[in-house]
């Protein structure tokens, strides 16, 4: 008796791992795990109620969504992405950003079919291509984690079913310019394949960066799948609620793959989820004035240790480290948990299998403890970068 081979070819999730080792080291200050240290808006909580006081919302809802939820995130788009849905688009409630790319792999490949993955790219993406039995084709960024958009006009082939854009990015924190995404999409209509778009960082954006959503180009609607989150901005992580959008005309294909796994996102949540999209995005652009300044002392402590390289990272809320050192990233990462008490993400998780690189989060803790444990981890990586 023995695992599926499909499951076999798939990477074991590195947060576990780090959590694993950040168990055995009490006292270590995490700088791992994505996500923000506030929980969502009063006006999301005082939702439940309401979900409450109808016996009928425990029982299954729309595939899509239920209806309040569905004309508050349609008002959204207008409003913040400039994406307007019609009748060549449509959404779908999804539970998260993981659920809602799943969906959209199975909905557009078959086993052998290839997606193409900027490199570094967010480790869950391709774990589901591979589970999906597709091929991740991984085309590597410039050295600030930039798009090359000729490399991966380079990398289609006729097996090619997407490209995935992450922007802001997890976990480099780049913000792809809005003529990079442009011809990203472009090229994607050219080949006759999907642009999957995910922006579950839209609001994450620090200096003069600006987020440009895929989906509200002209003519985009039949190739691009634009995927959302409420889990970063709203402190939603746990409620899972996400949604897409997506063309119309995979909308049988959407409905069998969330009916099989899901049926419906949790129901309690999408009450919740409609509260925080009432609170708006001045909710969130609060909490961001604090995360700007644990970013600020993130930047400033890192970009003076020799050996250390910091991209531009103008999104999201992470730095991607390159490393001078022979030692593997999870050595390193298991040192520094191990000998001085902070965490972070070893980046071949993402896709970089050349050189040393660490994933750095900084929205998880209060800029207090941030400020902690980047001092612990800047006085780590100075005696181990030496050693």
């Amino acid at each position: 008796m023995q695992e599926s081979q499909r499951l076999r070819a798939v990477q074991s999730p590195i947060i576990p791992v780090i959590a694993d080792l950040i168990r055995s080291c009490p006292g270590t200050i995490s700088l791992g795990q994505g996500v923000v240290n506030y929980g969502p808006p009063p006006a999301a909580v005082d939702q439940i109620a309401r979900f409450l006081a109808e016996p009928v919302n425990h029982k299954y809802q729309s595939v899509a969504g239920i209806p309040a939820l569905l004309a508050a995130i349609e008002k959204k788009l207008a409003a913040e992405n400039g994406l307007t849905l019609g009748p060549d688009n449509r959404v779908m409630v999804t539970a998260g950003g993981n659920n809602a790319f799943l969906n959209a792999v199975l909905a557009i490949a078959d086993p052998g079919d290839e997606i193409i993955l900027p490199t570094p790219y967010y480790f869950n993406q391709e774990m589901a291509v591979t589970m999906a039995n597709c091929r991740p084709v991984l085309v590597a960024t410039d050295e600030n984690y930039q798009l090359r958009i000729e490399a991966l006009r380079a990398a289609i082939t006729p097996r090619t079913r997407a490209i995935v854009t992450v922007s802001p990015n997890n976990p480099s924190g780049a913000v792809y310019p809005e003529s990079d995404l442009r011809a990203v999409n472009a090229l994607c209509a050219e080949h006759g394949i999907y642009h999957i778009s995910d922006e579950a960082y839209e609001y994450f954006t620090y200096g003069n960066a600006r987020h440009f959503s895929a989906g509200s180009i002209p003519g985009s609607e039949a190739h691009t799948i634009s995927l959302y989150s409420l889990s970063k901005a709203y402190g939603f992580a746990s409620w899972r609620i996400g949604w897409m959008v997506f063309p119309t005309h995979l909308e049988s294909a959407m409905r069998k793959v969330q009916d099989t796994i899901l049926i419906c996102s949790p129901v309690v949540s999408q009450f919740a989820a409609v509260g925080a999209l009432e609170a708006g995005r001045a909710y969130a652009q609060e909490k961001l004035k604090v995360i700007a300044e644990s970013r600020a002392v993130a930047q400033a402590a890192l970009s003076q240790l020799d050996g250390c390289v910091v991209p531009r990272a103008d999104g999201a809320f992470y730095f991607l480290l390159r490393l001078r050192t022979q030692a593997t990233p999870l050595a390193l990462a298991e040192r520094l948990i191990r000998e001085h008490g902070v965490a972070t993400i070893p980046g071949n998780a993402f896709g970089l299998d050349q050189g040393c690189h660490l994933r750095v989060a900084y929205a998880a803790l209060p800029p207090a403890a941030i400020a902690e444990g980047v001092g612990r981890l800047v006085t780590g990586l100075r005696a181990l970068l030496r050693s």
